[in-house]
C-alpha cells in the first residue's frame, strides 16, 4: 500500500514538471524573423458599402371615432409657396394653418386630402370637425360637404368651402399663394 502511495506521489510530480515547463498551447511561438521594420502590405479597396435602405414610411394614424376637432399646424413659407407636411395631415386626419390673415384646412376623407379655406363669413368661425363625410362649423354647427365643401344645413350654408389646389412634393402639399387666395375670396361670396 505505501509503494502505490509513493508511486502516486511520484506521478503527479512529474505530471506537474512536464506542465509548468510546456509551453501553453495558446501561446505563439517566438519570431525568428530579423528585427527589420516590416514592408507595409498595400490597402485593399474596401468593399463598396451597401446602399441603405430607405427608411420604412411611418403607418398612419386610424382614424379616431366621432367628430374630429382641426389641429392648427405651422406650414413654411418660401415666398409665395407654402408647404404644408402631409405627415401632420396623416398624424391629426384634421388641421387648420394660417396664411397671411386667412385660415385654411386640410384634412383626410375616403382616403384623399382635401384642402379648403377656413371661413363661415356669416358666423365668423375658423373652425370646423370632421364627421365623416360632413364637416361642422365649430360656431354654427351648419353641415357641409367633406368631398365637395358644399352646404347641406345650417345658418351658413350659402358659403362653400372651395377648394385650394396643390402638388404633392415628397412629404409635402405645395400650395401657391395664388390658389389660396382664389380659393378664399371664393369662400366670402355666397354661392
Amino acid at each position: 500500500m505505501l509503494k502505490r502511495i509513493i508511486v502516486g506521489i511520484a506521478l503527479l510530480t512529474l505530471i506537474f514538471v512536464v506542465a509548468c515547463s510546456s509551453p501553453a498551447i495558446t501561446q505563439k511561438p517566438a519570431s525568428t524573423a530579423p528585427a527589420t521594420s516590416p514592408t507595409p502590405e498595400p490597402n485593399p479597396t474596401p468593399p463598396p458599402a451597401p446602399n441603405p435602405a430607405p427608411a420604412p414610411k411611418p403607418e398612419p394614424a386610424p382614424k379616431p371615432s366621432g367628430p374630429i376637432k382641426a389641429t392648427w399646424v405651422d406650414p413654411t413659407i418660401k415666398g409665395d409657396i407654402l408647404y404644408l407636411p402631409m405627415d401632420q395631415i396623416d398624424k391629426n386626419w384634421n388641421t387648420h394653418f394660417k396664411a397671411g390673415n386667412m385660415n385654411f384646412m386640410a384634412y383626410k376623407y375616403d382616403g384623399e386630402i382635401y384642402v379648403r379655406a377656413n371661413v363661415c363669413p356669416p358666423c365668423r368661425s375658423v373652425g370646423f370637425s370632421l364627421e365623416d363625410d360632413i364637416l361642422i362649423c365649430d360656431r354654427c354647427a351648419t353641415i357641409f360637404k367633406s368631398k365637395t365643401g358644399a352646404g347641406i344645413k345650417g345658418a351658413c350654408v350659402d358659403f362653400p368651402k372651395a377648394s385650394v389646389k396643390y402638388k404633392v412634393e415628397g412629404d409635402n402639399l405645395v400650395i401657391t399663394e395664388a390658389d389660396l387666395i382664389a380659393a378664399y375670396e371664393e369662400t366670402l361670396k355666397p354661392g
